[in-house]
This record gives C-alpha cells, sequence and structure tokens, in this order.
C-alpha cells in the first residue's frame, strides 16, 4: 500500500512530492559559482551555431586587417626561403603577426635558433598581461576551453573581447569564436601570401622594405607619449650601438631588456611624482 501511494503521488501530483526530482533551476546551478562565466553557462548553454554566428560578426574586422599583413608576411617569409608548409606551421603554432615578422627577419640575419626564441618570448611577454586581464571573465571553466582559448589571444581578439567581457551577455563561447575566427583568417593570408611570393620577384612593390615600415608603424601606433618616445629612442640607440661592438644579434635581446626596464623605472617614477599609487 505504500508503494503504490507513493507512486501515486510521484505521477499523479509530482509537484507535491518530495520524491521527484527536479531539474536545477538556474539560481540552484549557479549556487556557489560566483564567477561570470560560469553563471553565464549556468544560464543555459548557447547553441553552438548562435555562438559562431556572433563570432563571426564580431572578428570579421579582425580579419579584414589581417589580410594585407598576413600576405606581407606570406611574401616576405617566402622572400627568405620558408617553404609553404613552414609558413602555415608558423602561423598555426605561433599565431603571432609581430613575432613572426621578427622571427623571419631575424632568420634573414642568421640569427641563431636562441636569439630568436628570447627575442620573441620577450615581445610576446605582452600576452601574460592581457591573459590576466581576461581571466577574470573566464573563472571556473575547464583547463581544455581555457587552452583553446589562451591559444587564439592576440592584440586584436584581446581587445573585442575585452570590451564585450565588460558588457553584459558576452558568452565565452562566443569569445572563443572570435579567436578561432581570427586564427583561420590569419593562417589562410599567410598561406596565400606564400604561394602568391613564388610570383613576384624580390624588391617589387617594395617589399624588402616591407618589414623596416611595418615595425616603423608599430612604434609610432605605440608612442602615446613623451615616456613611451624616449624609450623607443633609447631603445634603438642602444641597439646601434650594441650591434657596432658586440658580435652575433644577441644586442636585439639586450636592447630590448635594458629599454623595457628604463621605460618601467620611468613610468614607475612619473607616476610617484605625479601622487598615484602603483
Amino acid at each position: 500500500m505504500a508503494l503504490s501511494a507513493s507512486i501515486h503521488e510521484i505521477f499523479l501530483h509530482p509537484d507535491e512530492c518530495p520524491m521527484k526530482a527536479r531539474p536545477p533551476t538556474p539560481a540552484i546551478a549557479a549556487e556557489g559559482m560566483p564567477d561570470p562565466a560560469r553563471a553565464r553557462l549556468a544560464e543555459g548553454e548557447e547553441p553552438l551555431r548562435a555562438s559562431i554566428r556572433a563570432g563571426l560578426e564580431a572578428a570579421w574586422p579582425i580579419c579584414i586587417g589581417y589580410l594585407p599583413l598576413g600576405l606581407a608576411f606570406g611574401v616576405l617569409a617566402q622572400k627568405e626561403g620558408l617553404s609553404l608548409l613552414d609558413i602555415a606551421l608558423m602561423s598555426a603554432v605561433v599565431f603571432a603577426g609581430s613575432s613572426q615578422f621578427i622571427a623571419v627577419a631575424m632568420l634573414g640575419l642568421g640569427a641563431s635558433p636562441l636569439s630568436i626564441i628570447l627575442t620573441t618570448f620577450i615581445v610576446n611577454s605582452r600576452h601574460i598581461l592581457m591573459s590576466s586581464a581576461l581571466a577574470v571573465h573566464l573563472q571556473g571553466l575547464s583547463r581544455s576551453f581555457l587552452s583553446l582559448y589562451a591559444y587564439g589571444i592576440t592584440d586584436e581578439s584581446f581587445a573585442v573581447n575585452i570590451a564585450r567581457f565588460k558588457e553584459a551577455g558576452w558568452h565565452p563561447y562566443r569569445a572563443l569564436a572570435v579567436n578561432h575566427t581570427a586564427n583561420l583568417a590569419w593562417i589562410g593570408s599567410t598561406i596565400l601570401g606564400g604561394y602568391c611570393g613564388q610570383f613576384i620577384a624580390a624588391g617589387s612593390f617594395g617589399i624588402d622594405y616591407a618589414l623596416s615600415a611595418m615595425f616603423l608603424s608599430l612604434i609610432v601606433f605605440q608612442l602615446k607619449g613623451r615616456i613611451y618616445a624616449f624609450t623607443a629612442l633609447i631603445t634603438g640607440l642602444v641597439a646601434a650601438a650594441l650591434s657596432l661592438v658586440h658580435p652575433g644579434h644577441s644586442f636585439i635581446i639586450i636592447a630590448s631588456l635594458l629599454g623595457a626596464s628604463l621605460g618601467f623605472a620611468l613610468k614607475r617614477y612619473d607616476r610617484r611624482r605625479r601622487g598615484i599609487d602603483g
């Protein structure tokens, strides 16, 4: 009788029966998960198609910007003797435009592998700061998701995603779609540039100057004040002086470290002088 009554209660009065297992509500599912990423996931997984569509809409300006840079890199890399496979692997594994340009330039100068690795590591160290800023919005997610997401972080995708995360409703899957949409655009454009490079004579269209112009442009856009300009000037002078007296290409690493340290010291001094903490 007791079993019959229990079955009767479960099927005829499910809302009143304590034995009925109810699906957790968003509030219950998110309990104990204060981070925003888990809270968004607890509200219901966004359909994959919707995430990809939103990511494409946010990433298309990045893709347009990557196209000419990727083509230029592919051409330059081909002129330095890299095969299409080499170009594709570098873009897929490294996925860092400025570091790839630096690596190709240093390969052309005959730099050692260690010098190239250390130089690109220093250049890419800014990703530590970008990842730290994004980590606030991605707490509680699986390591596999974070690894896949971290692989696709660039200056451009960081700028897009950090702005969207500060607004309401930006899902982590959308941010992942932004990263890898830009990733595919970069890889594709560099491969296309490498293929087209074989049909372009060395020195045509000023390609031999493209690398220098690329870095001059990057420097100009970073000159946001006197400290930045002074740091860039001193770093360039130190690199030029060391190149005359120091054999090999390690002067690039030494000048980069000295310049970064000088810029950091000047920035801290300026903040203290103005009474700003930190």
